[in-house]
């Protein structure tokens, strides 16, 4: 039996990764836990052969618990997470496997199935090689000097759609909307479903590409062709393909500042 431990803050995400695992014969969840201090606790308690570990979780995350439990202490682990610069940059070298949020049925099947593989032949010498370089990989020390470090943003956005991992540089999109915990990048005629939240999606896009101008919406800034401000106080930008999005009256005047126009902010006076 592969004794496997669930690790990830938010309940829909562990009861389904739970109902994946139920199928699975030869599997034994010994635990589900939402904080990365309580996954900590059930690695040394329960010693699991398999860990399915969420990578961002408030407070402390997946990559804080492996550097604070020790690469040579822990056991197997296949990632989750919705960040290409890790899943795609760190993960797909260093660990030994990793889900991308939103993943389907099969792609959950060929992670498990090379945990498996890896149990199977006692491979735990090459999986500790490969938690350590992937600490290494994403350590980011303090730099040297007054200057502080370059925020990283993102260039690609991965996005996993029937077991296929489709990558799409940030340039690509017109727009992103929200919905609840998913956003959809708007690509050509594609709408793209990604499991992530708004404002730590904003966090991570280039301030000098992409505006929100609506708590629900992002757009990148070249893409927007005409400012319509309509009778009653309402604004919406359309974009180059005709595509109408509603504004938020308190982001208009940060809007006219990123683009420089002065006409939009007497508008509002």
């Amino acid at each position: 039996m592969i004794r496997v431990l669930i690790v990830d803050d938010e309940p829909g995400a562990r009861r389904r990764l739970e109902r994946l695992l139920s199928r699975e014969a030869d599997v034994e969840i010994v635990d589900q836990v939402g904080t990365g201090r309580k996954a900590i606790a059930a690695i040394g308690t329960l010693k699991p052969d398999l860990v399915f570990l969420d990578v961002q979780m408030p407070g402390m995350t997946g990559i804080d618990v492996v550097r604070e439990v020790g690469s040579h202490r822990m056991p197997a682990v296949i990632f989750v997470t919705a960040y290409d610069q890790y899943a795609v940059e760190a993960f797909d070298v260093a660990a030994l496997d990793y889900l991308l949020k939103p993943f389907d049925d099969e792609r959950f099947e060929q992670a498990l199935t090379r945990a498996r593989q890896h149990l199977a032949r006692h491979a735990t010498d090459e999986l500790r090689d490969r938690l350590q370089a992937l600490l290494q990989a994403v350590a980011s020390p303090a730099p040297a000097g007054p200057e502080p470090a370059p925020t990283k943003y993102l260039e690609r956005i991965a996005v996993e759609m029937r077991g296929q991992l489709r990558i799409v540089p940030i340039s690509k999109i017109s727009f992103i909307s929200a919905s609840g915990n998913y956003v959809y990048l708007h690509v050509g005629e594609d709408e793209l479903l990604v499991r992530e939240q708004m404002q730590r999606l904003e966090d991570h896009l280039p301030p000098d590409q992409f505006f929100r101008i609506h708590r629900s919406t992002i757009v990148r800034l070249d893409e927007i062709e005409t400012l319509l401000s309509k009778p009653g106080g309402d604004y919406a930008v359309r974009l180059r393909n005709g595509k109408h999005l509603k504004a938020s009256r308190s982001r208009w005047g940060k809007l006219a500042d990123r683009l420089g126009i002065q006409a939009l902010k007497r508008d509002l006076e």
